[in-house]
């Protein structure tokens, strides 16, 4: 496990922002999705899975089945077909069925903007729902994820003993200027340099601003 860091100070934090913004100034998501439902759909089959491999189980599905009513015509059967290279994808199903039927019955088919809501439907979480409230309604949301929870602690931007203590340190201590970025930025600075096994710290843009001791130049 991550040892947490100590919080960094305003300056700095500000400083790897700027910086990450000036490297990316509009990150993305990379869940494919066509509109606010699918993207809901993306990222709970998302749980235990790569992007990746979501993606290649959605590109058919998402062309036949984008509204909850779709969804529901096409069936549970149906949708395990496109989905079953996906970890846990039988309860992943079911989950997908039940929280479109409840779209369909309690929303007029409409996916709903506030957290309570979503995570109120089945196989939605607080990340999940953080995710769709930044992605679709770009709300300043933190969806904190395994690299969020990593970085934060390594470079000692949001450190914390848990998801809700990140989450909350991002809120906190990360510029508000920065605030709707923030978790991709993150997010993609974990995956593809921040690596938990071997980070590669030579290709870091915030080298020099992180306080992570075991940094890897190789």
């Amino acid at each position: 496990m991550t040892k947490p860091a100590k919080q960094l100070d305003y300056h700095t934090i500000h400083e790897i922002f700027t910086r990450f913004a000036a490297s990316d100034p509009e990150p993305k998501g990379e869940l494919n999705h066509v509109n606010a439902y699918t993207l809901v759909v993306a990222v709970a089959l998302s749980a235990q899975a790569t992007d990746v491999g979501v993606n290649k189980a959605t590109e058919k599905l998402f062309k036949i089945a984008d509204t909850p009513e779709k969804m529901l015509a096409l069936g549970e059967d149906g949708l395990i077909e496109h989905i079953k290279t996906i970890g846990l994808y039988r309860n992943k199903a079911k989950n997908v069925m039940k929280l479109s039927q409840i779209l369909a019955d309690d929303y007029d088919g409409q996916v709903p903007s506030s957290r309570a809501a979503l995570v109120s439907l089945p196989g939605v979480g607080r990340k999940t729902a953080n995710v769709v409230l930044n992605m679709w309604w770009h709300y300043p949301a933190q969806a904190v994820d395994t690299h969020i929870f990593r970085v934060g602690n390594r470079t000692g931007i949001c450190p914390g003993k848990n998801v809700d203590v990140v989450e909350r340190a991002i809120e906190d201590n990360i510029p508000v200027e920065f605030q709707h970025h923030a978790h991709h930025w993150l997010i993609l600075h974990g995956r593809y340099v921040c690596k938990a096994r071997k980070p590669v710290c030579a290709n870091c843009i915030i080298r020099d601003l992180c306080i992570f001791e075991d940094k890897n130049y190789e």
